[in-house]
C-alpha cells in the first residue's frame, strides 16, 4: 500500500514538473512571437506616420474607440495592462483556473488588442500583457496535463512572463515576490531574498567588477551620486505617484467626472486617442508606441527632442485611462528616461546617459512601486553594475516619494477591480426573508 501510494505521489511530482518545463518553453516562444510582432506593428505605424504626419494622427482616436469597444463588450478581463488580472486569479485559483480572466480566449485578445493598439499609435507596452498571456497558457498546460493548478501556478506563468518579455530572468524572480506574490506568507522569503541580492548588488557596485565581465560604460562622480540621484529620485517620484494616483483615480473614484467619464467609455476613449494623436504630433513622432528607440539613444549618450518626456507621459496616461488592451511597464521606462535628459539639460557637463539611467528607475519606481525589481530591471537590461548604488538612491527615495502621494500601490488597485466579480462568484448564498439567492452570478 505504501509503495502504491509513493508511485501516486512520484507520478503527480513529475507530472508537475513536466506541466512546469512544457509551460515555460510555450510562453517564452509566446512572448518572442509577440515582441516581433508588436515591432512590425509598429514599424507599420511609424511608416505611415513619416508619410502622412497628420493623417496617421487622425487614425489613432478611431482605433482607440473600436479596440476598447471591441474588448469592453465581448472581452472584458483583457483590458488595460495584465498584471492585475494575474494578481486577481492567484488569489482564487480555484476559480480563475476555469474562469475568463486568464483565459486562452482572454489571452488571445490581449494578443491581438495590444497589437491593434501599437498599430494605431498607442503608448502601450507589451510586458504586462506578456504576463496576463503567460499566466494564461501556464495554466492551460496545466490543466491539459490534468495537474492541479493552484496560486504558485499563476505566479511562476506570471514571473516567467515578465522575465521573457524584458530577457531579464532575475527580475523577473524579484517581481514575483515584491509584487504578484506580496500578499501570501512569504515574509522570511523576500527577506532573505532581497538581503542576498542587495548584499550581492552593492558588494558589485563598491569594490568594482572583474575585468571578465566587460567594462563600465556609466560612471558619476560621488558629489553627482549625493546631488543628483536624490534630485531624480524625487523627481521621478512625483511624476510616477501622480500618474499612479490619477490612473487609480478614474478607475475607482467616485467623483462625478470620474463616474461621468467611466460611463461613457467610447468617448472617454476617442478623447484619448486624441490626446495621443497631439502628443505625437508635438514630439515629432517619438511619443507614439513602447518609446524604445528613444529611449536606447538617450541611454546611449546621444539627444533627442526635450518634448520627448512629457509627450510621453501625456501619452501613456491617456492611453491607459482608456481601458484598451496593453501594458504601461515600456512606456514607463521612456518616460523615464525623458525625465533624465531633461535632467541632464539643466546639469551640463554631467554624463547625459547615467542620468538617463537614473531617471529610468526613478519614474519607473514611481509608478509600480517596486524599487527592487526596478533597479534589476534596469541593470540586466544595460548589462551595467556600476550604477548600483545610485540606481538603489534614486529607486528607494522614488518609492517614498511616490507612496505619499498615491498610497495605494497601483497594480494592487487595479486589481481590485477584477478580484470583487472573483470573490462574488465564491461568496455564499444569501437567502432573503422569503427565500430567494441575492447572490450575484
Amino acid at each position: 500500500m505504501s509503495l502504491l501510494r509513493k508511485y501516486r505521489i512520484d507520478s503527480t511530482s513529475l507530472m508537475r514538473r513536466s506541466a512546469t518545463v512544457f509551460g515555460a518553453i510555450l510562453l517564452g516562444l509566446a512572448a518572442i512571437a509577440f515582441a516581433k510582432c508588436g515591432e512590425v506593428a509598429q514599424q507599420t505605424f511609424a511608416r505611415g506616420f513619416a508619410a502622412s504626419p497628420y493623417l496617421a494622427a487622425a487614425v489613432t482616436p478611431f482605433v482607440f474607440v473600436a479596440v476598447v469597444g471591441i474588448t469592453r463588450r465581448w472581452f472584458p478581463d483583457a483590458r488595460g495592462s495584465g498584471i492585475p488580472q494575474v494578481m486577481a486569479a492567484s488569489h482564487n485559483p480555484a476559480v480563475s483556473a476555469n474562469g475568463r480572466l486568464i483565459s486562452l480566449r482572454t489571452a488571445m485578445a490581449k494578443f491581438i488588442g495590444t497589437l491593434a493598439m501599437l498599430l494605431g499609435g498607442g503608448a502601450v507596452g507589451r510586458e504586462g500583457p506578456t504576463v496576463q498571456i503567460s499566466a494564461a497558457l501556464m495554466i492551460a498546460v496545466h490543466r491539459w496535463l490534468r495537474v492541479p493548478i493552484n496560486a504558485g501556478v499563476i505566479i511562476a506563468g506570471g514571473a516567467a512572463g515578465v522575465a521573457a518579455a524584458f530577457n531579464t530572468p532575475l527580475a523577473g524572480v524579484a517581481f514575483a515576490i515584491e509584487e504578484l506574490a506580496a500578499a501570501f506568507e512569504q515574509k522570511v522569503a523576500v527577506l532573505v531574498m532581497a538581503a542576498v541580492m542587495i548584499s550581492g548588488l552593492v558588494s558589485l557596485g563598491i569594490a568594482g567588477d572583474y575585468v571578465y565581465f566587460g567594462a563600465m560604460t556609466r560612471h558619476l562622480a560621488i558629489r553627482d551620486i549625493v546631488v543628483l540621484a536624490p534630485v531624480i529620485g524625487v523627481l521621478g517620484g512625483l511624476a510616477g505617484g501622480g500618474f499612479s494616483r490619477i490612473l487609480i483615480a478614474i478607475t475607482n473614484s467616485t467623483y462625478r467626472p470620474f463616474v461621468i467619464a467611466r460611463a461613457h467609455p467610447l468617448a472617454l476613449a476617442f478623447f484619448c486617442g486624441t490626446l495621443v494623436a497631439f502628443a505625437g504630433l508635438a514630439s515629432n513622432g517619438t511619443s507614439w508606441g513602447t518609446g524604445y528607440e528613444t529611449t536606447r539613444q538617450l541611454l546611449g549618450g546621444e539627444q533627442a527632442s526635450l518634448a520627448f518626456g512629457p509627450a510621453k507621459f501625456v501619452a501613456s496616461l491617456a492611453t491607459a485611462l482608456s481601458g484598451a488592451p496593453g501594458g504601461i511597464f515600456a512606456p514607463s521606462l521612456s518616460v523615464g528616461a525623458g525625465l533624465g535628459h531633461l535632467v541632464a539639460f539643466f546639469a551640463k557637463g554631467e554624463p547625459s546617459g547615467a542620468l538617463v539611467l537614473l531617471g529610468v528607475a526613478a519614474y519607473f519606481t514611481g509608478v509600480v512601486r517596486a524599487p527592487l525589481t526596478s533597479v534589476i530591471i534596469v541593470m540586466e537590461m544595460t548589462a551595467d553594475r556600476s550604477m548600483i548604488i545610485p540606481l538603489f538612491i534614486t529607486a528607494i527615495l522614488a518609492d517614498w516619494v511616490s507612496s505619499r502621494v498615491s498610497h495605494p500601490k497601483l497594480y494592487h488597485a487595479l486589481a481590485q477591480g477584477f478580484r470583487l466579480p472573483l470573490e462574488r462568484r465564491t461568496a455564499p448564498e444569501t437567502p432573503t426573508a422569503t427565500g430567494a439567492n441575492l447572490a450575484p452570478d
